[in-house]
């Protein structure tokens, strides 16, 4: 039989959608990008099927023209087949037995006694390739009741606390080198000298007019006592300088001109202040706060 499909575009499409199903279905690390996708795996399963049809369509079509054929034609045409080469005829061969068809010569063997108004039919086995993927699925839904039923193995549950567990995780490590993500339950007290002198610079061109180059006061609150309007500590500070203070009469918020990391860097840099003599100081304003 002359296929419609070369055998360099069948035997790689059997070849991929087999590969496919493996990957698909056995845990072996990465899949290949064609098979990330369910629906690309289906469109070649798809593909098969066509080619299989369209190929038993024309098979049976050839045989009938066959039959039609006189012997000197008949022995034309064997000897034309005869000229395929070797791997492409073992090729034939394969897909031939995997259909399970008998040869035209041989059809004669399975004909039934039945006869529909002169059409007879062939007593054809189910194709070998169809019983080998049904005596597949049984062995595959035996070991997948066996593991995971009997013997509760991992399934997508578990799989799913696991990347959880790993997001969570890789979040973290992320949160490390991310200091734009700081909010005010995260900020923590700044300490290196970097921090801090990005800290003063921040200090010095925003907070000066208000709190004194000291930290002593002005039109703002004393930042060297132990009084604080809205709470002390690194935590209420960050906040104060993000949502601002007071309703009507506060510092403005700053989460509007500064970076979460530069917020943190100056709330840390001011709380140096705490204990120093300022210059001036201002008389004491709020409560004392203790951590």
């Amino acid at each position: 039989m002359r296929h419609l499909i070369p055998s360099w575009i069948r035997v790689p499409l059997v070849f991929f959608i087999i590969f496919g199903l493996v990957e698909y279905f056995v845990e072996s690390g990465e899949k290949p990008a064609f098979i990330e996708y369910p629906m690309v795996l289906l469109f070649l399963v798809l593909i098969l099927f066509v080619i299989i049809a369209i190929e038993a369509i024309v098979s049976s079509l050839e045989n009938i023209l066959y039959q039609s054929l006189d012997e000197e034609s008949k022995t034309r045409y064997d000897a034309i087949e005869t000229k395929t080469p070797k791997f492409i005829a073992w090729i034939q061969n394969t897909y031939k037995k995997s259909l399970g068809q008998k040869p035209i010569k041989e059809e004669h063997e399975i004909i039934l006694d039945h006869n529909y108004d002169g059409i007879r039919e062939l007593d054809n086995d189910l194709p070998p390739w169809w019983l080998y993927a049904f005596y597949a699925s049984i062995i595959f839904g035996v070991i997948y009741l066996v593991r995971y039923h009997v013997f509760n193995g991992e399934n997508q549950y578990d799989e799913l606390e696991t990347e959880y567990v790993e997001a969570k995780i890789a979040i973290e490590e992320y949160k490390k080198t991310a200091k734009d993500l700081v909010d005010f339950n995260t900020v923590e007290l700044l300490t290196s000298a970097s921090d801090l002198s990005n800290g003063k610079a921040i200090f010095e061109a925003n907070c000066v007019a208000c709190h004194m180059s000291d930290g002593g006061g002005g039109i703002g609150p004393n930042l060297t006592d132990e009084y604080w309007i809205l709470g002390g500590g690194i935590k209420n500070v960050f906040k104060t300088i993000s949502e601002g203070g007071r309703d009507g009469k506060g510092m403005i918020a700053w989460k509007q001109s500064l970076k979460p990391s530069e917020i943190a860097q100056v709330s840390s840099y001011l709380l140096q202040f705490q204990g120093t003599t300022p210059a001036k100081p201002k008389e004491a304003e709020g409560d004392v706060w203790q951590e």
